[in-house]
């Protein structure tokens, strides 16, 4: 079989060495390069199936490289890496062939997220089911599976509340895949990653003709859905007007595409979730008091990781053996030091957070005992419980220290936007992209 293999062009060491390890888990071959020159050496001598290039190079930019691939292989995918806060580089990249774009620091995930759409390269997790990712004998984690398993006997709409990844979304597919509509999709719609203007569209399509630039008739998420479940995560970042329009089709069971004039009928299954509150959502006037009752028929709360402390254990035993599983790789285990810390440590990203830094940690270490030190976790975040509090700015390392400063920004726009994250990238000056990027590495809640 014909691997596929990657150019990745960057000249950042770490970079390089974080995403040669991540694709070559996900079974690609990889070649780099750190100059302009040296990528254009490699593109003339051998054919590539993906190319990922930084923006700022020390002897160019990545549009160059960009614009020599669409001249000379155009059948070759290239993304590229942009700085924070670059959106003007990113449109160019795209306006001079560029397929897609990730924003420093570049999430592993939306990494993979990018290649597998570039390649077509199969997820691992396919092979099993999915169940057994809601991992932990803990008693919470007893009642959560026992609550999603008589979920998915019901078809009343369920809203998934829990703090930024506890996995709302794995519960919500879990209810899906145990129930009678398995069989049909299910789709995952980011309420708060699509624009204001295109919402509309977006979840209930459109006719040929409805605006410039609809060439032909198209479907939305509504429609792609019928017959299985539209999980609508940050359902509260909808805007009023699109909950006025969510609200008709939840209870008219049809939706009208923008163009059209006639209502398709639709059957999907609602699930909702957020990190917010709905209930004060409400009472501020942000939300839907009618809409309200029509999402939460039933609540399902997933509790943080930190709540169950004695699952940390069986969670890296799981994650690690998945890492280790991508191309074969090694299965190395953690000291009882590094598992010590980790149940001390507080875990504001929850299960996502320990994901990061259990493949950072695999991807930087050769040796087959991580210890404690090679976590690199905050010393901020330990448990108050673990005697150890928030060092002093001056105590802290350079990237700890910048990460606090950044954290307490956002935060502090955040708090000004009352959870808006579009407005507050706004305030910010950065794109919305790019906040959500920071926000989802720093763990801000």
């Amino acid at each position: 079989m014909n691997i596929p293999t990657v150019l990745i062009i960057d000249d950042e060491p770490d970079l390089l060495d974080l995403a040669d390890l991540t694709l070559a888990r996900m079974g690609l071959n990889v070649d780099r390069a750190a100059t302009v020159g040296v990528a254009l050496d490699r593109l003339a001598a051998k054919q590539y199936d993906l190319c990922l290039t930084d923006m700022r190079l020390p002897d160019g930019d990545g549009l160059e490289i960009v614009r020599h691939i669409s001249v000379n292989a155009p059948l070759t995918p290239v993304a590229v890496i942009t700085a924070f806060g670059s959106a003007d580089n990113a449109v160019a990249a795209l306006k001079a062939g560029a397929f897609d774009y990730l924003s420093k620091p570049v999430s592993l995930e939306q990494l993979r997220t990018l290649v597998r759409t570039a390649l077509k390269v199969p997820h691992h997790e396919a092979h099993g089911p999915r169940k057994t990712r809601l991992i932990g004998d803990s008693p919470p984690m007893q009642q959560i599976r026992a609550k999603v398993e008589k979920l998915a006997r019901s078809q009343a709409p369920v809203f998934v509340t829990g703090e930024s990844g506890t996995g709302k979304e794995v519960a919500a597919r879990l209810i899906h895949e145990l129930g009678p509509r398995s069989a049909r999709p299910f789709l995952a719609v980011n309420c708060g990653a699509i624009p204001e203007n295109l919402m509309e569209s977006e979840f209930f399509g459109y006719r040929k003709g409805a605006f410039t630039g609809a060439e032909a008739d198209r479907d939305g998420f509504f429609q792609a859905a019928n017959g299985g479940t539209l999980f609508l995560d940050e359902v509260l970042d909808l805007p009023t007007s699109m909950q006025v329009k969510l609200l008709r089709a939840i209870q008219e069971r049809s939706v009208r595409r923008v163009g059209g004039t006639a209502e398709e009928p639709v059957d999907v299954r609602i699930i909702s979730a957020s990190h917010q509150d709905m209930s004060r959502a409400v009472e501020a006037g942000r939300f839907r008091h009618d809409l309200y009752y029509r999402l939460n028929v039933i609540d399902l709360r997933m509790p943080a990781l930190r709540e169950r402390r004695e699952d940390v254990e069986p969670m890296v035993e799981f994650i690690i053996e998945r890492l280790g599983g991508f191309a074969g790789s090694r299965h190395p285990s953690l000291s009882p030091a590094a598992l010590d810390a980790l149940r001390q440590y507080s875990f504001p990203g929850n299960v996502r957070e320990l994901e990061n830094i259990l493949e950072r940690a695999l991807a930087l270490s050769d040796a087959d005992l991580i210890e404690a030190g090679d976590l690199n976790l905050n010393p901020e975040r330990q448990s108050p419980e673990s005697g150890a509090g928030a060092a002093a700015g001056e105590d802290m390392p350079l990237q700890d220290y910048l990460d606090q400063m950044e954290r307490e920004k956002i935060q502090s726009a955040l708090d000004q936007t009352r959870g808006n994250k579009t407005a507050a990238a706004r305030l910010l000056g950065v794109t919305f992209r790019s906040l959500r990027y920071r926000v989802e590495r720093l763990g801000i809640e």
